[in-house]
């Protein structure tokens, strides 16, 4: 699984940062990708990347405001153009069906393939057979929902010299045997999966926060994540202005990922205001909360593997 940020900054674009977007690339675990916001310039952005949006098929929207959705309505336009046929969930607050419905009636605009709009209430707004996704609401000035993935357990190795000691030609039954199905033989044994495969493995936690201040909602969201995507859009100095405005401040986002018990916890949502030149010190006040910290930056892509984070790109 990978994730990449397409745009990491806060209210406005700037010259280093776009607004809020990230790609959750789960090609590896069901071939599609997932898409975390669409702030204005969404698209553009993926042209500098290798995502392509025909393969965006679950869009998930923290919260209405502009720097996080403004980018939706070209973006599923233009995906159009671009060879997606597949249909779209999309996930989010109250509100964005009226807003989406209102934008393309007035423009004129049709889609060619089936867009699903979920609004979205706290408590399990998805399951398939590998995937449950959570929603909670989390402090912001709007209503703002903050996101859980969760994989469901992964099967276990097949063992399968231990599968051919007991009589499992080779074929579809060997495959069965590591789906964590039983099988019968032709000579009426049992073979059971449990006995021919290794334990079952822990799926992949991620939580995404869009806008929020301190609040034990986000805490709840991500309690023992393997990663915490979460907005730290000032420095300490502006704890006051965070608050007042529903915003969080690296050292917010690093106590809540302590608290939370993550493993990793990866930051966005940066205000202009701070400069290249300032990360360091950006970087130090979080580091010193919660020392598993990374800061994004558009175009960086993480990849996690076998209980690891890694950064792989850098723009």
């Amino acid at each position: 699984m990978d994730i990449e940020f397409l745009g990491t900054g806060a209210g406005m674009p700037s010259k280093q940062r776009n607004t809020s977007s990230l790609v959750l690339d789960l090609t590896d675990e069901n071939r599609e990708n997932w898409l975390f916001d669409c702030g204005e310039a969404t698209q553009h952005q993926m042209l500098y990347s290798a995502i392509k949006p025909r393969k965006i098929t679950k869009i998930f929207i923290t919260h209405l405001h502009g720097d996080h959705i403004f980018g939706l309505p070209g973006f599923l336009s233009s995906r159009a153009f671009l060879g997606g046929e597949a249909s779209v969930d999309l996930y989010g607050p109250a509100g964005l069906k009226e807003w989406l419905q209102h934008t393309y009636q007035i423009t004129g605009t049709h889609l060619p393939y089936e867009l699903n709009i979920h609004e979205v209430a706290d408590g399990l707004i998805f399951e398939s057979d590998q995937f449950k996704v959570y929603a909670m609401e989390v402090q912001h000035v709007v209503k703002s929902y903050g996101y859980r993935i969760e994989q469901k357990d992964l099967p276990g190795t097949l063992l399968i010299d231990r599968a051919i000691e007991q009589g499992v030609p080779k074929g579809p039954l060997l495959q069965r045997l590591k789906e964590g199905q039983d099988i019968e033989l032709d000579n009426g044994k049992t073979v059971f999966s449990r006995d021919v495969t290794s334990e079952r493995k822990n799926g992949f936690i991620i939580t995404v926060i869009g806008d929020t201040s301190y609040c034990q909602s986000s805490i709840d969201l991500a309690q023992n994540a393997d990663i915490l995507i979460h907005e730290a859009t000032f420095t300490k100095e502006y704890a006051k202005g965070a608050r007042e405005y529903g915003h969080s401040t690296i050292v917010d986002a690093a106590q809540i990922a302590k608290e939370a018990h993550v493993k990793n916890l990866i930051v966005n949502h940066i205000s202009a205001r701070f400069m290249p030149g300032e990360m360091a010190a950006f970087f130090a006040e979080g580091e010193a909360v919660f020392p598993q910290l990374s800061i994004a930056e558009d175009f960086m892509r993480f990849q996690w593997k076998n209980g690891q984070l890694t950064c792989l790109t850098k723009k």
